[in-house]
């Protein structure tokens, strides 16, 4: 039996095993059976045969395990995989019979067939996909067969290809097959709800964008413009509806998209594609907001058609969209609409139609030009701005064909007039950047080298982004050569600014400058020249030239003009046996330059060699040669240097070079820093030490001088001078006293510069902790100085102890940084919050000399304030290092609940009110550094949180206290708690926690009983006004209403809470309404609609006070009176 008639005979229900077993000796590769070509070898009536036993298997197979069942779990369920095995086979035998179907054959028990494996496409589960691969390829074979009810097996191959485009992650191969099937879309209705899926399949497609991105895939969505005239509104709808989750990148897709579309359409679809998508985006361009996140996107989809100017059909249809909107638009009321409308008509300059006559072409240009020439004057900068970048761009692009007086006429109103804008620095801003555009037409350098000399004084104009504008403007000047960028601006101008300029200035100015004062391919010498000449002009612009130059050449240019400025310092000190100078004339190969006597030009060229070595630190540590080379040349010759140049300035510079490199390089200067620093005496300038401290930290001697300060400290101490407290490693030769005062300064600048800093923080536990020791053993002479009434010259100085003080807490805060685990230096700093409150908050008494009548009659006759009590400094002291430990985030929960627990037992001694200044920052960085959560009143943060709203309630208390019993003191204490108070409620207001609302509830609180207190007071009926501003209100109402004002976040969460006040009926008296009635006037322009809904609250509940208001007198008559009067002006508002 031949193999036809063998695969013949198989395809039936008994035999069934061998269908199976030759579809899979088709699908093995080593065997030679082949389907196809089985298929193609039998005769026609065979294949109409094998094709109606295949229908009737399939039937079976259908019959015997409906698709329903297929997806069942019960135990009693067949296994669905014989029946998988069979329709995949009989769909193979189906798509390779598509395949070699020839003419005349009948083929309708294939069609059956087809009609069936369609039919259970939809009912395949998941785990089939080759078999759903399979069904798929049938279909569009028989598709692209163009056999019979091609349309419904068309529309099934195309849905499927659509759908696995979107799930795939590499979906090319899907995404070219959906657009080889686009053929089968016109023969479906788009309004039928039987294609609803396919779509919005195709809506989707818009949203992939590996479809938005492919060739293919822009072919098909371009196709689907042409597809229905109805459907072109429905992709556009689309795609707005998507462009604010679009990137730059797919949007450039989006709008080639769109142009190719209306390209390629013709009549009905293209009038459709222009009224409903691109005069759309028009109008979107000029009406939508700037702020708008799709205004940027939108005009770049407009801007694209632009860019295709120059094709007639292009000209014409964008003349005929923008006519009957851009011209309204430019002359709108609003400014938004206007610049908007200004951009597009720029940017689409010249718009005219190129059906009519030359004459009215040129009248239309003329008209334009006139139009922008107006722009130019708008009363809004921002329109001006945009006019002057669209000049700019019509004059790049048009110069050749525009009339030398209109170039003229633009020109000088850009460069005399608007870069001189006294009213808005956009506008100058723009017209420096939008001249490079200009330069970019080399036909307009001979007019602009006549005109911007006339800008030079605009680099010191006083809003930087001008200046560096400006500074952009001259560099594009110098690379177009388009003029000499000096003769615009004056040189000594350039380097007054780059002496003072900030970080972006000065990086430009060197730009423009570096060749002039650096020509690299100049010789060294130079080099050397130019930057001894840059110092004779400018020292500042030379430091600032020279920190960025090495930005713009290479390392070894940079360690070359150090070396050749140490030939040309070498000079200075040239003797008979000085051979290295000798050997420094070879190298240079010409006579170094003469410096005479001029120690001022001698330290600037040691500065410029300190900043350049700074500069390739980096890389010099990464070539090790060139470092020996450079340490080995400049080693030789520092000893000399400290011999010959004496001047303090040189000496400074030559110190810091010093401390570039290592102490055996400089074995004379290095041994004899530390002996400098012993003898330095209190009161020395901070140039004296602060770069021998930076020598000694840069060396890793930073301990050494750790252990110096530890000992001044320590022998310092009274009653300790015999009880040394660290082992000794500095030895002292000669007898000297401590210096404190000394070490304090030392202490201050190692923990405030940062490389200083980290070498001492890197130098172990044992050393700091040494000192650390030490620093805290300070509080006994504190703790003495509060106890005695005269000053008792044996003591330290208070100042000195209490910076000592000081430094315990920064020096713990630093060690609890480093510490890697526990919280030792925190509970140091606990302790010392314990000892502040047992021993020194019972001496913070408020009037600690018991003169009470004494200091009251200093207020009152405004005396200069005599100093704080020391109590008091050492508590303010103590609280802003914990408001610096909180801020860095080092304080855990049981630190936090210390300090406010400190914080409390402040405020409840006797003169604890005088530190509410200090108090406030505290408050504020626990309400920063704790985040409850929702609704858990026994969450930790919450309960701290709940302590900071008990602490703020019991500040405001003490404030109406103090401002009632001491109108002086308390107006003052008030007015300098007034930053930290703002910046807590800011922080409150931000967290907007459930324990934090209380803090505005005693705001208001305060305010009204305060105001409410002196409405009770009114005798005459005159005096019942509302206030007209903050400063009417009462003292503590005026300090805490102009503080509330000055954010609007804050107002609103106060005005919040005024409204949820009088929602509750808590308040109800005629003197409460009246009073936040007047809290409301003051506060109208802060937030009209909270302040009308608070208005309309007291409506509903001061008209009950009308009758008794007439009965009980005058005076309650007239603050009804003006309470009604006031409510309706708010009302009015």
């Amino acid at each position: 039996m031949s193999k036809r008639e063998a695969f013949s005979e198989a395809a039936c229900k008994e035999n069934v095993e061998d269908f199976l077993r030759f579809i899979r000796l088709h699908k093995d590769k080593t065997e030679p059976f082949d389907v196809e070509e089985v298929l193609q070898e039998m005769p026609s009536g065979q294949r109409q045969s094998l094709w109606r036993k295949l229908a009737s298997l399939l039937q079976d197979v259908l019959q015997e395990l409906p698709p329903d069942r297929w997806e069942e779990e019960t135990e009693s369920a067949a296994d669905p995989k014989p029946a998988m095995a069979v329709l995949d086979g009989v769909t193979l035998v189906a798509t390779l019979s598509v395949k070699v179907l020839q003419d005349g054959d009948a083929y309708s028990a294939l069609v059956e067939i087809a009609h069936r494996l369609q039919d259970v496409l939809a009912s395949l589960p998941v785990s089939e996909t080759p078999l759903q691969l399979r069904l798929h390829a049938l279909c569009e074979a028989w598709w692209k067969k163009d056999l019979p009810e091609k349309e419904r097996f068309g529309r099934t191959a195309f849905l499927v290809s659509l759908q696995k485009s979107f799930i795939l992650k590499k979906p090319g191969v899907e995404i070219q097959r959906v657009w080889s099937l686009h053929d089968v879309l016109p023969s479906l209705d788009y309004s039928s709800e039987d294609n609803k899926q396919i779509v919005d399949a195709l809506l989707q497609s818009f949203h992939r964008p590996t479809s938005v991105r492919s060739d293919d895939g822009k072919r098909f969505l371009v196709f689907l413009f042409s597809w229905k005239v109805d459907f072109i509104g429905i992709i556009h709808r689309t795609i707005k509806n998507q462009l604010v989750f679009y990137s730059k990148s797919i949007t450039a897709h989006i709008m080639e998209i769109y142009f190719r579309a209306w390209r390629k359409a013709s009549g009905e679809f293209q009038e459709r594609i222009e009224s409903s998508c691109v005069q759309d985006l028009m109008q979107n361009a000029i009406f939508l907001y700037r702020s708008s996140p799709v205004h940027a996107k939108v005009r770049q989809i407009v801007c694209y058609f632009h860019t295709r100017k120059g094709c007639r059909q292009v000209d014409k249809m964008l003349h005929n969209l923008y006519k009957p909107i851009l011209w309204k638009a430019l002359s709108a009321p609003n400014f938004e609409v206007r610049a908007n409308a200004t951009f597009l008509f720029t940017d689409a300059f010249p718009l005219h139609d190129p059906d009519q006559n030359a004459k009215n072409i040129d009248e239309a240009v003329q008209k334009q030009l006139d139009t922008a020439m107006g722009l130019l004057d708008d009363p809004h900068p921002t329109v001006r701005s945009n006019a002057t970048l669209g000049v700019c761009k019509i004059l790049a692009k048009c110069w050749e064909l525009l009339p030398p007086a209109i170039i003229a006429d633009f020109l000088k109103k850009l460069v005399v007039e608007l870069a001189a804008d006294s009213s808005s620095p956009d506008v100058r801003c723009s017209v420096f950047k939008c001249l490079t555009i200009v330069l970019d037409n080399t036909l307009s350098h001979p007019i602009l080298e006549q005109l911007l000399p006339t800008l030079k004084y605009s680099l010191h104009d006083n809003s930087e982004k001008v200046r560096t504008a400006f500074l952009d403007m001259l560099i594009k000047v110098k690379a177009m050569r388009a003029a000499k960028f000096w003769d615009v601006c004056k040189m000594d101008h350039l380097l007054a600014r780059l002496a003072i300029d900030s970080h972006c200035v000065c990086r430009r100015i060197v730009d423009l400058l570096f060749k002039s004062f650096f020509p690299v391919s100049e010789s060294e010498r130079e080099w050397c020249c130019r930057c001894i000449t840059l110092i004779q002009m400018s020292p500042g612009a030379a430091r600032k030239f020279y920190q960025h130059a090495h930005k713009h050449t290479a390392p070894t240019n940079i360690i070359k003009l150090m070396l050749a400025i140490r030939r040309v310092l070498n000079r200075c000190i040239q003797s008979e046996g000085d051979r290295d100078a000798n050997e420094g004339g070879k190298e240079s190969g010409a006579a170094e330059p003469l410096l005479g006597k001029d120690t001022a030009l001698v330290s600037r060229l040691l500065e410029v060699v300190v900043i350049l070595w700074r500069s390739v630190e980096k890389a010099l540590r990464q070539n090790q040669e060139a470092l020996k080379y450079t340490l080995a040349k400049f080693g030789n010759v520092l000893a000399k240097y400290f011999q010959a140049f004496e001047d303090d300035q040189c000496t400074a510079a030559l110190v810091q070079l010093a401390s570039l490199m290592p102490p055996a390089a400089v074995p004379t200067f290095s041994c004899g820093v530390l002996s400098r620093l012993r003898r330095m005496e209190a009161g020395s300038a901070p140039v004296q030490y602060n770069q021998l401290l930076d020598c000694m930290c840069s060396w890793g001697q930073a301990s050494n001088v750790v252990e110096l300060v530890t000992d001044w400290l320590a022998e310092a101490l009274p009653k300790q001078r015999d009880k040394p407290t660290a082992r000794r490693r500095v030895r002292i030769q000669e007898t000297a006293e401590a210096k404190p005062d000394v070490a304090l300064v030392y202490l201050e600048y190692l923990l405030s510069h940062r490389s200083a800093r980290e070498k001492v923080l890197d130098l172990g536990e044992r050393p700091l902790k040494q000192l650390h020791a030490v620093l805290g053993s300070w509080r006994s002479v504190l703790l003495t100085r509060l106890g005695c009434s005269t000053a008792d010259p044996k003591l330290p100085g208070e100042g000195t102890a209490l910076g000592v003080f000081v430094f315990h807490g920064r020096l713990s805060a630093h060690l609890q940084h480093r510490s890697s685990e526990g919280r030792e230096y925190l509970l140091s700093l606990e302790h010392v919050a314990a000892w502040l409150a047992e021993r020194v908050l019972p001496l913070l008494t408020k009037h600690p000399n018991g003169n009470e009548e004494e200091e009251e009659e200093e207020e009152e006759e405004g005396r200069p304030e005599k100093p704080r009590p020391l109590a008091a400094q050492i508590t303010e002291s103590f609280l802003t290092v914990c408001r610096d430990v909180l801020l860095v985030g080092l304080a855990d929960g049981e630190f936090k609940g210390q300090i406010l627990h400190l914080c409390s037992l402040i405020l409840l001694s006797e003169a604890g009110y005088r530190c509410i200044p200090a108090v406030l920052p505290v408050l504020k960085e626990v309400v920063d550094g704790c985040a409850p959560e929702d609704d858990d009143e026994e969450d930790p943060n919450a309960v701290l949180l709940g302590v900071v709203a008990n602490i703020f309630q019991k500040i405001i208390e003490l404030l109406a206290r103090c401002v009632r019993k001491g109108p002086a003191e308390g107006k003052r204490l008030s007015r300098a708690a007034v930053p930290s108070l703002a910046h807590f409620l800011q922080a409150a207001q931000m967290r907007d926690s459930a324990p934090l609302r209380g803090i505005f509830s005693t705001l208001f609180a305060v305010v009204i009983v305060e105001k409410g207190h002196l409405l009770q007071k009114i005798a005459q009926p005159a005096e019942a006004i509302a206030p007209e501003s903050v400063e009417d209100m009462p003292p503590l109402s005026s300090v805490l209403l102009s503080v509330i004002l000055k954010s609007p976040p804050v107002t609103r969460a106060f005005l919040k809470e005024v409204g949820s006040s009088l929602d509750s009926g808590a308040i109800g008296s005629l003197y409460e309404l009246a009073a936040i009635l007047h809290v409301l006037s003051v506060v109208t322009h802060a937030g009209k609609a909270e302040v009308k809904h608070a208005a309309a609250s007291v409506q509903q509940r001061l008209h009950t006070h009308a009758v008794s208001s007439s009965e009980d007198g005058d005076v309650q008559r007239a603050i009804y009176e003006s309470s009604v009067k006031t409510l309706n002006q708010i009302l009015d508002l």
